[in-house]
């Protein structure tokens, strides 16, 4: 079931979740969480390092939950899977006119309960509108 946002995108932007656009470089993730922004959206923590130029792709993402909380890796994957889908259907919403100003971006769920997918996909696009008004 797509939400009303995400049912009316516009199609001219390609919504697959490529292996480009995730975060592996242990050195990214380093200096993300290091020379990083910050801000929570209960249950999800928003990390982000801006890039020096707008730049016209989307950004490299991070998906994590915390083994603290979530002990069976079944429950962090359900989770990480939901994170991933609502970002995938709803990324084009980081894109301005003239590109996107964000290198990287952490998506870290600080919850200590699962929680609905409606209720991340929500967050996320809470945190999207932020990160566009942030960029200016």
């Amino acid at each position: 079931m797509q939400s009303e946002d995400t049912q009316f995108a516009p199609e001219a932007y390609d919504r697959s979740f490529p292996k480009a656009e995730r975060l592996c470089s242990k050195k990214l993730i380093s200096q993300l969480f290091a020379k990083g922004s910050a801000f929570n959206l209960y249950p999800l923590r928003f990390v982000f390092l801006k890039a020096e130029n707008p730049v016209p792709e989307f950004p490299q993402v991070l998906i994590s939950v915390s083994k603290k909380y979530f002990k069976r890796a079944h429950d962090r994957n359900r989770i990480k899977r939901q994170i991933r889908e609502a970002y995938r259907l709803n990324k084009h919403k980081l894109l301005s006119e003239n590109g996107q100003f964000y290198a990287v971006l952490g998506i870290i769920y600080i919850g200590k309960e699962k929680v609905a997918y409606n209720v991340i996909e929500k967050k996320l696009n809470s945190a999207f509108v932020r990160l566009v008004k942030e960029q200016g």
